[in-house]
């Protein structure tokens, strides 16, 4: 189903439609059927919600992030994160 998950430390700064930028860090990424997903976390202060991004192709062969619009999709893959990658931390904020 989902190639290995790994956590990093690695830090994104992404533009919304608005041209806004806001900086996330990269929580963890997994690979299903050949299609990589991200789930990032805003570095804003009280800001505990992530977001799941796919990565995709521009029209120019750039590497971008994008939303999943389909919901089974999202459904699908928020919970191999949820499974995978969140199983691992204890909330006493100890790893398992």
């Amino acid at each position: 189903m989902a190639d290995e998950i790994f956590e990093t430390e690695d830090i994104y700064t992404l533009t919304d439609e608005d041209g806004s930028e806001k900086q996330f860090a990269l929580l963890g990424s997994c690979e299903v059927e050949g299609v990589e997903y991200m789930a990032l976390i805003p570095l804003e202060e009280g800001t505990e919600e992530y977001v799941i991004l796919k990565r995709g192709v521009d029209e120019d062969g750039e590497d971008i992030l994008v939303t999943i619009d389909d919901d089974e999709e999202f459904d699908r893959i928020a919970d191999i994160f949820e499974d995978e990658l969140f199983d691992e931390v204890d909330y006493d904020g100890e790893e398992k």
